[in-house]
């Protein structure tokens, strides 16, 4: 990359269940905006543009959401990129000041979910999502179930077939994300389950049982970023996260021509953006020690493990089995408790991954510290479709 971009604060709300909480998108953005613009030590006048991440909204919601910050006239973007529109924004606002063109940008996300499974909501055109499904029923057929289970359930049992991977192998990383969110006082469930109950669960779409699967959620996560320029005038070197590679990636024949489960998940997204990062940053999944990784289903926690080169194709079962991505392996992943158990606000994830692995950085994680932790890697993936990695660096590096 051309300049140094750095992450000077970062702030989210609690995830919530929807409708549990008497609020609207404008109070989460808020909440979260100036959290983060606290930890930043900045007013919000100092932000020169913003880009404000939501699925499920009308037009200008982003100013109606950064209005509650300041009505200081700044550019305001809408972005949306489904389940990755909280890393795009972020991806977004470090192109703005990579290039040149701002010193201090404000990435925003939020989502107000209706309850129950995603749904279309509009049906009078083409769902952005149509060639995903018609190629998934097409490989495997249609049950009677929601459609983002299926799919990815179905690149379960791709895996299962081709690689032996087991029921309990997924299920195991639903027990791992269910006890880190323990110690996570934002996570949507703070409850730990055994290996039988995750098993147990109600079937959602085999292998995959309800506590495999991410909820719907309400939620906003924010970050500031900043150049170097920046940080240097405003003295923030000490807690300053180096964006040290980043890339987004979108689908390719391939999603559709494979006749693969997995790729039609979006694998090859993951592995070509990954890779992109590693060269840009010149390190390896090997000098990473924390991830945040888009487990919106265990199975494409387990998918991901592969794509993001963490162990060979067709290991990831061994892998989670192995222990090396929990507190003492070689990694953890997801310490927030990830989609699973922290909760999916569409809009807000990418950011709440780039707040915890911001504060695991920064040594700020409390109970769920990663010991050390020097670099993180982060992973989200939006079907239709588009996957952002991210790896960040403590440290400020003149």
């Amino acid at each position: 990359m051309s300049s140094k971009v750095y992450v000077i604060g970062v702030g989210m709300t609690k995830f919530e269940k929807p409708g549990s909480r008497a609020w609207d998108y404008p109070d989460m953005a808020k909440e979260a905006g100036t959290k983060a613009l606290e930890d930043a030590g900045i007013p919000y006048d100092e932000v020169d543009q913003a880009v404000v991440g939501y699925v499920y909204g009308e037009s200008t919601s982003g100013q109606r959401a950064v209005y509650q910050l300041g009505l200081t006239g700044i550019p305001v973007y809408n972005v949306n990129n489904n389940c990755s529109t909280g890393s795009t924004a972020l991806f977004l606002g470090r192109q703005l000041i990579e290039g040149g063109l701002s010193e201090c940008v404000l990435a925003l996300g939020f989502e107000k979910m209706e309850k129950g499974s995603l749904g279309a909501k509009y049906t009078d055109r083409i769902n952005p999502m149509d060639k995903h499904v018609d190629r998934m029923v097409k490989m495997r057929g249609f049950e009677a179930s929601p459609v983002a289970p299926q799919i990815f359930g179905n690149a379960g049992r791709e895996h299962m077939e081709k690689y032996g991977s087991t029921p309990e192998q997924f299920a195991k990383i639903g027990l791992k994300n269910h006890r880190h969110s323990v110690n996570n006082p934002y996570s949507q469930f703070q409850d730990e389950y055994t290996l039988e109950e995750i098993l147990a669960a109600p079937m959602v779409h085999a292998p995959l049982t309800k506590l495999q699967c991410c909820p719907t959620s309400d939620g906003s996560g924010a970050a500031v970023l900043a150049s170097e320029a920046f940080v240097q005038k405003h003295s923030l070197e000490d807690q300053a996260i180096e964006i040290i590679g980043q890339a987004m990636a979108t689908d390719t024949p391939e999603t559709f021509e494979s006749k693969s489960s997995i790729k039609l998940i979006g694998s090859e997204m993951t592995r070509q953006a990954a890779q992109s990062v590693y060269e840009q940053s010149g390190l390896g999944p090997e000098d990473v020690d924390v991830i945040e990784l888009h487990d919106c289903f265990s199975a494409n926690e387990l998918i991901t493990y592969e794509a993001l080169g963490l162990c060979g194709e067709g290991e990831g079962g061994k892998l989670i089995e192995s222990g090396a991505v929990t507190y003492g392996g070689d990694w953890v992943v997801n310490p927030s408790g990830g989609l699973i158990s922290k909760g999916h606000p569409l809009g807000a994830t990418g950011l709440a991954q780039c707040s915890e692995l911001s504060w695991q950085l920064r040594g700020r994680a409390d109970k769920r510290q990663v010991p050390d932790a020097k670099v993180a890697l982060q992973h989200n993936i939006g079907l239709g479709g588009a996957a952002v990695v991210t790896m960040y660096r403590k440290g400020f590096a003149s």
